[in-house]
């Protein structure tokens, strides 16, 4: 098992060479050459375009095989050199995982500049951290992030590997589970380990959010899932834990790349992250237009909240995808979460549901979002909600804070 180049289809176009982010690849009298540090990541077959080039990674056989992969891995996900809240989280479940195994903890952290990051990953209970750093790691890309973290797994055999459910780990997390030839479960609300075999039990809405279905992977490692933000909490951190950092030399060449990344653009519209907030509103159906979510915006201005929307509104073009609070959008846990004109299918509460407080304003008493609601107002919201707004401006202008407010 491992690389091959049948020679006969080489042209020596050196796109391999370009596309091997550790160097490992050497075009020599017009034909591939795979140096003995090959780590199987797989970018030079993604980049070949005659098929040259193939790789072969193990099927395992058994118990035996299965043995030989240990330890808890975390994708630790960070944006401009800051780490994503959903990265704590599952350091804080990945701790228990660990310790219930009896191994460690290990985070994987890719960027550029962000060796300040390592000990706060420890801190909140890695045991390593996997650090890669490249100039062209500084912003994502599918194909250089999921090279290095398919080459972690081929020398380093994690038992487990975690992905946060964000838009980067969505899309990072199945093209590694491909390359490694494992199944992936994606957006677990549970993980727990199995005490009579140790496997990894990760289970998930199904049918619409109806049931919980616990899925195992039984042959295959790493045993690898994505896990909704906000559904666990961040551990305590300990800055005085002491844990080690393994550099993970690699070279990345942008031109072996199929993408190339020309510019970022900030989004405008949304100053406030959603599974950053405090304080959510939230506008449905019930608004009746895209023009009267101004109601809602307004509202969420005065409080110094994030604008939320559910799955209907988004359908209806009235905002956009990053705005969708439920199954298909995003899972948040705001100390208070406000809903208006909003029905509450199970889809949109499986996204909301851990909130603090839950304020509902609808005109049907037995809307179910009334039902989980800890403060129900029946009421059109075209009445209620600019009253609402009112009082909050006129006790903020007598000098209460929002704090006190909420």
């Amino acid at each position: 098992m491992g690389i091959s180049v049948i020679g006969e289809k080489c042209t020596g176009c050196k796109k391999c060479e370009a596309a091997c982010p550790f160097g490992q690849i050497e075009v020599i009298d017009k034909k591939a050459v795979i140096q003995e540090g090959c780590t199987l990541c797989g970018a030079c077959h993604e980049a070949c375009e005659v098929g040259a080039i193939e790789v072969e990674r193990p099927i395992l056989q058994g118990a035996s095989d299965l043995d030989t992969y240990r330890g808890v891995f975390v994708f630790a996900e960070q944006r401009e050199g800051e780490l994503r809240s959903c990265t704590l989280e599952l350091l804080g479940e990945g701790r228990k995982l660990a310790d219930k195994l009896g191994q460690e903890l290990a985070a994987v952290l890719l960027g550029d500049e962000v060796e300040d990051l390592c000990p706060l990953l420890v801190a909140h209970g890695a045991d390593k951290v996997y650090l890669a750093r490249n100039s062209n790691l500084r912003f994502y890309q599918t194909e250089s992030y999921a090279a290095v973290l398919t080459a972690v797994i081929s020398q380093y055999r994690p038992s487990i590997f975690l992905f946060g459910a964000t838009t980067t780990g969505r899309d990072l997390a199945p093209r590694v589970a491909a390359r490694v030839r494992t199944g992936l479960t994606a957006d677990c609300t549970s993980l727990d380990i199995e005490e009579e075999t140790g496997l990894l039990l990760q289970t998930r809405p199904a049918w619409g959010g109806n049931i919980m279905a616990t899925i195992k992977t039984v042959n295959h490692r790493p045993q690898m899932a994505t896990v909704r933000p906000k559904v666990m909490k961040k551990p305590e951190p300990y800055p005085d834990r002491k844990g080690k950092v393994i550099h993970i030399p690699i070279k990345v060449n942008p031109k072996g790349m199929k993408t190339t990344l020309l510019e970022v653009i900030k989004s405008r519209e949304q100053t406030i992250s959603l599974e950053e907030a405090e304080i959510i509103v939230s506008g449905g159906r019930g608004l009746q237009s895209a023009e009267n979510f101004k109601v809602v915006e307004e509202l969420a201005q005065v409080l110094a909240a994030a604008v939320g929307a559910s799955r209907p509104v988004v359908d209806s073009g009235w905002k956009s995808h990053p705005y969708q609070v439920g199954q298909t959008g995003k899972t948040v846990q705001p100390k208070i979460y406000i809903a208006c004109g909003i029905s509450g299918a199970v889809q949109h509460r499986v996204g909301m549901e851990s909130s603090e407080t839950i304020v509902a304003i609808n005109k049907d008493p037995d809307a179910p979002i009334m039902q989980i609601a800890d403060y129900a107002v029946v009421g059109d919201l075209f009445q209620v909600v600019p009253e609402l707004i009112k009082v909050i401006k006129s006790r903020t202008k007598k000098g209460e804070s929002r704090k006190n407010l909420t």
